[in-house]
């Protein structure tokens, strides 16, 4: 009997624990091919803070966070 609950803990910790790691597997992965702004974000953003923006100046931008992505890894 106290044999088999102790099992069952452990199974449940070793469950959340891979669980745990496999999520942020995940999310690191989806985040890095889908990043959370793009240049239509940008574009609007920029815009609502009343600046006409470039299409020269948005890459720049977007280049500048894919850069500072790849350097916080």
């Amino acid at each position: 009997m106290g044999l088999t609950i102790a099992l069952v803990i452990l199974a449940l910790l070793v469950g959340v624990v891979i669980g745990f790691f496999g999520a942020r597997a995940y999310m690191k992965n989806y985040l890095r091919n889908n990043p959370p702004i793009d240049e239509n974000m940008l574009r609007t953003m920029m815009m609502q803070m009343g600046q006409k923006p470039s299409d020269r100046k948005l890459h720049q931008m977007v280049n500048t966070m894919k850069a500072q992505a790849k350097r916080a890894k």
